[in-house]
């Protein structure tokens, strides 16, 4: 009996599987989220040096960050993060959100991140199964959050996330595990396209740019992924999340209105619920349309 066939005659242990699977992922979700744009503003500002012909001091240059060292280490100390440390939510509550070694507040959104990890990935778990669909959007749903989380803090979203999975969308398709390759080839070139035409509209409307080129990529993605029929529903399903998100951010936290707030997680959330649901809300649709 293989691991497959046994993960289907225990659909618990295949639960359990995935949820722990989440929690550990999340955890690193977090390094990738904390870690990413710093890495990647380095390497900007490299760049420039490099344009300009000018050169750090190597004797005083700190040593290029990347996702697996240095170690994580507390902001406020310097404490080195060890192994029992940085059990999933558990090393949180255990050490009741604070560092062991100054007793410095610990961010929440480390054990929410983490949960929302696990939580999703039983979603997609429970909705699909045990087979290859499982697989490749419990990888997609992980890139989302980390998007998700980088977007909202820094109104970025990360080509070295949008492009391989706009590719990998574009291959899955190959195989029919979304959708077909006729569509998804369409469905990326109607999601760039389509949010490129209002970007370009309201900027020459309003002389002011509406959104940035990482949401047009991850359109594309999604229409990768899932095909151009998608599209429409993603599109209105974002504007809709975008709206109730906003205004609870302008009622509850008083945000100025004039603030922009990335379109990125909102697109995220449309997308992932399409994922999941999709079929059903276009079938919904067509009923109440009579169609």
């Amino acid at each position: 009996m293989s691991f497959i066939d046994y993960l289907q005659g225990n659909p618990l242990v295949f639960f359990i599987y995935v949820g722990l699977l989440g929690l550990i992922v999340g955890s690193f979700l977090n390094v990738i989220i904390h870690r990413l744009p710093i890495m990647m503003e380095q390497d900007w500002q490299s760049q420039c040096l490099e344009f300009l012909g000018q050169q750090g001091d190597n004797a005083n240059e700190k040593p290029p960050l990347t996702l697996s060292r240095p170690r994580s280490r507390c902001p406020h100390c310097g404490h080195q993060i060890g192994a029992i440390e940085n059990i999933p939510v558990i090393s949180y509550l255990f050490l009741r959100g604070r560092c062991s070694d100054c007793g410095a507040s610990i961010s929440i959104r480390y054990p929410l991140v983490e949960l929302l990890s696990c939580l999703l990935s039983l979603a997609v778990a429970w909705h699909f199964g045990v087979s290859g669909q499982t697989a490749a959007a419990l990888l997609l749903t992980w890139a989302l959050i980390t998007l998700s989380m980088i977007d909202f803090d820094h109104k970025l979203l990360p080509d070295s996330i949008t492009l391989p999975l706009l590719w990998l969308g574009l291959l899955l398709s190959l195989w029919g595990t979304f959708t077909t390759p006729e569509s998804a080839i369409i469905g990326a070139v109607a999601g760039y396209l389509s949010l490129w035409s209002v970007f370009q509209l309201f900027k020459l409307i309003t002389g002011k740019e509406g959104m940035g080129f990482g949401d047009f990529k991850l359109l594309a993605l999604f229409g990768a992924w899932l095909g151009w029929e998608y599209l429409p529903q993603i599109i209105m399903l974002s504007s809709l999340v975008g709206a109730i998100i906003g205004i609870m951010l302008v009622l509850l936290r008083g945000r100025d209105r004039n603030i922009p707030i990335p379109f990125g997680p909102y697109l995220a959330i449309a997308g992932w619920i399409s994922l999941l649901w999709g079929d059903h809300i276009n079938q919904a649709y067509l009923t109440w349309a009579g169609i």
